[in-house]
């Protein structure tokens, strides 16, 4: 059923400055597509609302800027889950992979665990585990192990480009296609997708588009299946199906990955919100959510998604601080009370959709290996894509 929320197009009243900027990482693309294009996106031309925001914060309150910088916690929770993962996966070595014990194991203890260990590798992508950024690389890759499949080399560049290129159709790998949300849009179609939404995520971006080899990812590669050897010979192949399952599950049909939903698709209950814009596009579109509840305890609260956008390099720590300091920025933003809530919503809703995202056509940059020394400059200063 075509969903009323995603009809709205924003009017091209602001261009963004990122938008105009020439060079050989500007990437520009054609005016969105129209309604008989089977389009049915928040389009905008307005600049995301995370750049301004961040500056706004930054007159008001100065000091927040010291909230920036890599949180020595970090690599000791890691190292924690890391260990659980492997005794959980060494416990089960003679337990039938199709039976209830295994996967109650992986869905309680192993999908919560292997979220826990997908944002972490978020936290490290930003440098925010160790000052060093080759540091940050090779500690991603171990909190990868428990994965199974090498992804935390892959995950960096396409994370940071979804931070520089926020809805830019054709760079930020977040937003689903119009395949995706015209062949998914019923029911059944989005239950489709919040089950098995973890192969798209992996999935989508080597589609969209190519990042370049480097070392990095080829010691992630050669680590993870040295791992994986090792571990299928001394514990069996149970042990690594139990990895590949509690991966599979985090990002399926489990509480904590309506995290994934809630970050930035717009809900029904935000419809008013985004009409408004069509009426006054003078203010920042709506296009990212927090949560505040109790299960950012075990996911580096990844909840306060408007507080990381507006500063990537504050680590979850420090996250509640920027709320608190900046509150008056941040109250009247629109958020989510429930992560379950959310999938139901997404799946049950039909004034919601993969159709529900906003969508801007120019502007922002690609991030990959042949940027790594000016990137890596940039957020060694504090604050990475402030210019």
């Amino acid at each position: 059923m075509r969903s009323s929320v995603a009809t709205a197009v924003i009017e091209p009243v602001k261009v963004s400055n990122v938008a105009q900027r020439k060079g050989p990482e500007q990437v520009s693309a054609s005016a969105p597509p129209t309604e008989s294009d089977h389009d049915r996106f928040f389009w905008t031309y307005t600049e995301e609302p995370h750049r301004t925001r961040r500056q706004a914060i930054i007159k008001a309150h100065p000091e927040i800027t010291k909230l920036c910088g890599p949180e020595p916690l970090t690599k000791y929770f890691v190292l924690a889950v890391v260990v659980l993962q492997i005794t959980c996966a060494y416990l089960l070595r003679r337990t039938p992979i199709l039976s209830w014990s295994f996967f109650l194991t992986a869905y309680i203890i192993g999908a919560t665990a292997n979220q826990n260990l997908f944002l972490a590798i978020h936290e490290i992508s930003h440098n925010l585990a160790f000052r060093s950024p080759l540091a940050n690389r090779v500690f991603a890759v171990f909190a990868n192990l428990p994965i199974g499949i090498p992804y935390s080399a892959s995950f960096r560049p396409y994370h940071l480009t979804h931070h520089k290129s926020l809805g830019v159709d054709g760079l930020d790998t977040d937003l689903p296609t119009a395949l995706e949300a015209l062949f998914l849009d019923s029911i059944l179609g989005k239950a489709f997708f919040c089950t098995f939404q973890i192969l798209f995520y992996a999935l989508r971006p080597m589609l969209i588009y190519q990042l370049p080899l480097t070392k990095i990812h080829l010691f992630n590669v050669l680590v993870q299946l040295a791992f994986d050897v090792a571990l299928v010979k001394l514990a069996g192949w149970n042990a690594l199906a139990y990895f590949v399952m509690s991966s599979f599950l985090a990002g399926s049909l489990h509480p904590c990955a309506g995290h994934f939903i809630a970050e930035h698709y717009v809900f029904s209950q935000h419809k008013p919100v985004a009409k408004s814009q069509a009426s006054d596009p003078t203010v920042p579109v709506p296009e990212t959510y927090s949560y505040y509840g109790p299960l950012n305890l075990l996911t580096y609260n990844v909840g306060y998604h408007n507080e990381h956008h507006d500063f990537p390099a504050v680590p979850w720590t420090r996250l509640p601080a920027v709320r608190r300091i900046a509150a008056e920025f941040y109250k009247e933003l629109p958020s989510h009370e429930s992560w379950v809530r959310v999938i139901w919503q997404f799946i049950l809703d039909n004034e919601t959709g993969l159709w529900c995202r906003v969508k801007r056509a120019e502007g922002g940059r690609k991030v990959g290996g042949w940027k790594e020394e000016e990137l890596g400059a940039n957020e060694r200063r504090g604050i990475p894509g402030v210019k």
